[in-house]
């Protein structure tokens, strides 16, 4: 007959259609591991995960050579920065490199991206060029390659790519501390 939950019975809150109500109360969802908590967590050995141990163990390594990569690149990149913001800026790369073994090892890119678009706005704030946290993607990109085997280059080639798209769109943007035209700066300032 009817059960009585929380005091309704069952033939008075009628049927439910993503599952039945069983004898447990429980109802079954199927897709997700739990309704309120959404999909079932991402599997880390999906797809290389000696490569992502590897990139997880160098994440320091990777992050200093990063950097050092960037400031290369960009002659006045150091200038830009405060010893601080330095510091800030390799933190911030060592948890990239952190997310990049993550999306290596359960071979999902969307992991970088998304944390690309989550720092957006952080860096945004910190007043700090998409340009140069791409350069420091790039700089990751190239020093990861060299901790992990040539199997996972496809993997880490595809995660670093996520993040740089999703930085490139932020990019354009209005109130992205890059470097603007001097001439048109002119312009607009005399007008």
């Amino acid at each position: 007959g009817d059960s009585a939950v929380g005091g309704l019975t069952r033939s008075s809150y009628g049927s439910h259609s993503a599952g039945d109500v069983g004898r447990t109360g429980a109802l079954d969802f199927g897709l997700v591991s739990h309704p309120s908590l959404g999909l079932p967590p991402r599997d880390l050995t999906a797809g290389h995960p000696a490569d992502a141990a590897a990139i997880r163990s160098a994440a320091t390594r990777l992050a200093t050579r990063a950097l050092e990569r960037a400031i290369d690149a960009d002659p006045e990149f150091r200038s830009r920065y405060s010893d601080l913001a330095l510091r800030e800026l390799l933190a911030d790369t060592e948890a990239l490199a952190d997310r990049l073994a993550t999306a290596v090892g359960s071979a999902d890119p969307s992991v970088m991206g998304g944390l690309a678009e989550s720092l957006a706005p952080r860096y945004r704030k910190r007043r700090v060029p998409m340009d140069d946290v791409i350069a420091l993607c790039e700089g990751l990109r190239v020093g990861a390659a060299t901790a992990a085997s040539p199997d996972a280059g496809q993997a880490i080639d595809a995660a670093i790519g996520a993040a740089v798209a999703a930085l490139r769109w932020h990019r354009r943007l209005g109130g992205d501390a890059q470097k603007r035209n001097a001439f048109i700066a002119f312009i607009y300032k005399g007008a």
